[in-house]
């Protein structure tokens, strides 16, 4: 049956064609963390999944036939992080449910087959780890469980990092069609430095201002130079809704076949291959950046919607779960990759320093894993992002800026301005500058009769409170436009992460859509929400 909900793709098309700015500002509650499921039980972990068909919903209106993976009913896994609005795990879900066990448990994954009978076998590998296999039926990579049947796959979690799951049966179908997902190991044993220094600043500030710590610890490996504040994980693939088609066609014409009889199996062409949509956790843009476990997409709990204060240290979890290679340019900063497969690169010369490049884009190859550090702090932008100015009558624009041993405003982590780069405070660029009332600004704002900034301008290059009336000059009439905020006249900056190549941030070959979203940042009094 096909699910009921679908999205009006008319109005989010109409929004999105407004989203033709560079680097734009904004505020909004964002949706994101990294969610899961466990079953930690002291030195065990274990999960019971089921392979089923579901439809897909798609921003072009369309609903896509699919295979993935879910939890088997009455199973009663454990949702992470804690505090997770509406967490769920169906039956079926594209990706897979993300499974965080920590390092050393023994992970034990029980998987049934309710693929149609003519899909045949399926099963699951976990690459990287030693692996032992209970019942099901020899494959050719794995054990498999046969229609109706089960196996049962057993290993250590002897690497922390993040890592793929995927079926090994017949991959080039079996992947197409959904079966994959991520499992999350977290070290056992975190550094001590990780909640001490700038770390415990962050965690301090987030408490002050009313937010909730949605991490699942506090480093992604066994290593000082390992420690996060924040995390999400993006998992990147691609479907041919041709192959799709092909395959419900055929097991709808298989329907009530005995397995293993013959004319009881798909021969379903993969190739040529021509993928029309391009999706970020099983969602393309718009939808990847709705809330996690959003009731319109039953069977795509997971959204794609980075958030983050200045300075923060973010972790980002990536798998490429397709056939592409997917080349993802994060706006605004480098990614400092940390880890590839589970595995820390470090120095040859010293343990304790990361050799890992910073990427301009983290392409994503199939099958691998990349675990890295994202961070922003404003430092490069050669002016005062605050919009702080000694002549100004606004409190907010009074603050002052204490440079540390790096430059940074780091001894005060309650203040608005937290981590702020100091060489640039108080300092306008322009002979004429506009921007707080009072005492003008760094930044003209563009003309609005020759550029439209649409949904995503806020009206203002500042963050913060009232940013947008110190943004208001004698040059500047524009008005912020579809923007929410909180508190009231609050305003943040928004960096569009997209794929480069231009195919893939579209949706069924029309812009904009596929492997896209905004990486929102907003100064310290934004109450980032993350619980759902």
């Amino acid at each position: 049956m096909k699910p009921t909900f679908m999205k009006s793709a008319l109005g989010k098309t109409r929004l999105l064609l407004l989203l033709m700015g560079t680097v734009a500002s904004f505020a909004a509650t964002a949706y994101a963390a990294a969610p899961g499921i466990t079953t930690t039980n002291g030195t065990a972990s274990t999960f019971l999944l089921t392979a089923q068909p579901a439809f897909l919903n798609q921003p072009d209106g369309s609903t896509v036939y699919s295979w993935g993976y879910g939890c088997v009913t009455g199973s009663t896994p454990a949702f992470v992080p804690a505090g997770m609005h509406d967490a769920s795990c169906g039956t079926m879900q594209v990706p897979g449910p993300t499974m965080v066990v920590t390092e050393g448990q023994t992970v034990t994954v029980t998987l049934t087959n309710n693929l149609p009978t003519a899909a045949g076998n399926t099963s699951i590998l976990f690459p990287g780890f030693q692996v032992t296999t209970s019942s099901g039926v020899t494959g050719l990579l794995t054990q498999e469980a046969a229609p109706a049947g089960s196996v049962t796959y057993t290993f250590v979690a002897s690497s922390p990092g993040t890592h793929s799951y995927y079926s090994g049966t017949q991959g080039d179908l079996q992947v197409e069609m959904g079966l994959f997902g991520a499992l999350i190991v977290l070290p056992s044993a975190p550094p001590t430095t990780c909640t001490t220094g700038l770390h415990a600043s962050n965690v301090a500030a987030e408490k002050h201002w009313g937010e909730s710590d949605f991490r699942l610890s506090s480093a992604a490996f066994d290593h000082d130079k390992a420690c996060y504040d924040r995390e999400y994980l993006f998992q990147f693939s691609e479907m041919d809704s041709n192959i799709h088609a092909q395959a419900l066609a055929q097991v709808t014409a298989r329907t009530g076949c005995t397995a293993g009889a013959a004319g009881c199996s798909l021969e379903v062409p993969t190739e040529p291959y021509h993928p029309s949509y391009f999706m970020i956790n099983g969602r393309s843009m718009p939808d990847d950046m709705d809330a996690n476990y959003e009731v319109e997409y039953p069977h795509q709990p997971y959204n794609g919607n980075p958030h983050m204060h200045p300075g923060e240290q973010v972790l980002l979890r990536i798998i490429g779960q397709g056939r592409w290679q997917h080349p993802f340019h994060e706006h605004a900063n480098h990614v400092r990759i940390l880890a590839r497969d589970g595995n820390m690169i470090l120095s040859a010369t010293s343990a304790e320093d990361l050799a890992g490049a910073p990427l301009f884009t983290t392409t994503t190859t199939p099958g691998q894993t990349m675990d890295g550090i994202f961070y922003f702090t404003g430092r490069g932008l050669n002016w005062d992002m605050y919009a702080h100015s000694p002549k100004s009558t606004d409190p907010n624009a009074l603050l002052t800026c204490t440079p540390d041993a790096n430059g940074y405003n780091t001894s005060a982590p309650t203040a608005i301005n937290y981590y702020e780069w100091c060489q640039d405070h108080n300092k306008p660029l322009e002979v004429n500058p506009v921007g707080d009332v009072s005492g003008g600004g760094p930044v003209t704002l563009p003309n609005p009769l020759i550029f439209t900034n649409g949904a995503w301008y806020g009206g203002t290059p500042y963050l913060g409170p009232n940013a947008t009336v110190r943004s208001a000059g004698p040059n500047t009439n524009i008005l912020p436009s579809n923007t929410q905020a909180n508190p009231s006249g609050e305003r943040g900056f928004a960096f569009m992460w997209h794929s480069h190549n231009e195919r893939e941030i579209t949706t069924n070959n029309v812009f904009p859509g596929g492997m896209m979203m905004m990486m929102l940042i907003d100064s310290r009094e934004f109450v980032i929400d993350e619980a759902n």
